[in-house]
């Protein structure tokens, strides 16, 4: 029997996925591979095109965040305290350096030529990757932070870092002894992510309490007045209100536009300077945990991977679905003018 409506597709789901909840993805900036990094104590490298798992990378604890530095190699950041340079080629990794606490997050700045992460011990440390073997001649600067450091953002010279206590530090790479600003999140509740816009304006930040806050670097007036927060990832329920984590944010690279996971297993795709909602995927098996747009914008990672928002409970396999974006989906839509009366 045909059924006149199949059911929606996810996206192509990737073959062995990590054992254990995924911590974040990340698209290639050179080609359409994507690393993936695992509370199963593991950073995998995928080829998402074809399909198939180029590289593993085992660690001595849970891996919080990956990120590439090219396409031969990468760095991620450990529950072990280390901070590892991976070198997909051998199949080799050494420690770049350590904190003092788990390590949350990393990024690797091009404009600057080093790797900077941020840690639950409160601080943010930035190395030259470049430097010989010894940690002592990699590490750059350790810069105190306000509390335990959550997300991380860069985009060129820029750098905001989001901590504990709904605190956020923006930073000039090229002056690091302080931060340009110090501002404190504008939605009420802890701060899940923060993305910078691919236009260097401003950033997007998520919360834990399904909301999504669009700031501004420029602290004129009338900049100031562009900002704005909005509800998303929620539904009612018997009249009460349902509220969702907001766990990733990713901005397409051609449109600005960007897609939001929420705990609620589903993806949408924002038009930030529209102040509209362009699409929604269908629901993913469980929590949205991390999002990455191709090089392109042709292709989003999810990771669909239960969060244990709700404590240690049965929830579906951790996986990620690669799905080919079509433009209807991340382009905005002109504006529409009524016609001026003839």
């Amino acid at each position: 029997m045909t059924t006149p409506h199949p059911p929606p597709v996810p996206g192509r789901e990737l073959s062995n996925p990590p054992t254990d909840g995924i911590s974040n993805l990340r698209f290639s900036n050179h080609s359409d591979h994507l690393l993936v990094s695992s509370w199963d104590k593991t950073v995998r490298l995928y080829d998402a095109s074809a399909n198939s798992l180029r590289g593993e990378f085992m660690h001595g604890g849970p891996v919080l965040d990956c990120c590439f530095h090219d396409d031969s190699s990468g760095f991620s950041a450990s529950a072990d305290n280390t901070v590892r340079r991976l070198v997909f080629s051998y199949g080799k990794e050494d420690i770049l350096g350590r904190h003092d606490a788990p390590v949350r997050c990393v990024e690797y700045s091009y404009a600057a030529g080093q790797v900077i992460t941020g840690s639950w011990d409160k601080t943010l440390k930035c190395w030259d990757p470049r430097g010989a073997s010894g940690q002592e001649r990699t590490l750059v600067g350790t810069y105190p932070q306000p509390e335990r450091v959550y997300s991380l953002s860069l985009v060129g010279n820029r750098l905001v870092v989001a901590t504990a206590g709904r605190h956020v530090n923006v930073y000039d790479l090229r002056n690091m002894s302080q931060p340009e600003q110090r501002r404190e999140s504008s939605l009420k509740y802890q701060t899940r992510c923060v993305r910078c816009y691919p236009n260097g304006t401003g950033y997007a930040l998520s919360s834990v309490e399904g909301r999504v806050a669009m700031e501004f670097f420029d602290l004129s007036e009338a900049s100031q007045a562009k900002k704005y927060a909005f509800k998303c990832h929620r539904k009612s329920e018997a009249g009460r209100d349902i509220v969702y984590p907001v766990n990733a944010i990713a901005f397409h690279p051609v449109y600005g536009t960007f897609a939001t996971g929420g705990c609620d297993g589903f993806v949408n795709v924002w038009d930030g300077n529209n102040k509209k909602r362009l699409y929604q995927y269908s629901k993913y098996p469980t929590s949205i945990a991390a999002l990455s747009f191709s090089r392109d914008g042709r292709l989003l990672a999810v990771a669909s991977s239960y969060t244990f928002e709700e404590g240690d409970k049965p929830h579906e396999p951790d996986a990620i679905f690669v799905r080919s974006v079509n433009e209807i989906e991340v382009k905005p839509k002109p504006k529409v003018y009524p016609n001026p009366p003839a």
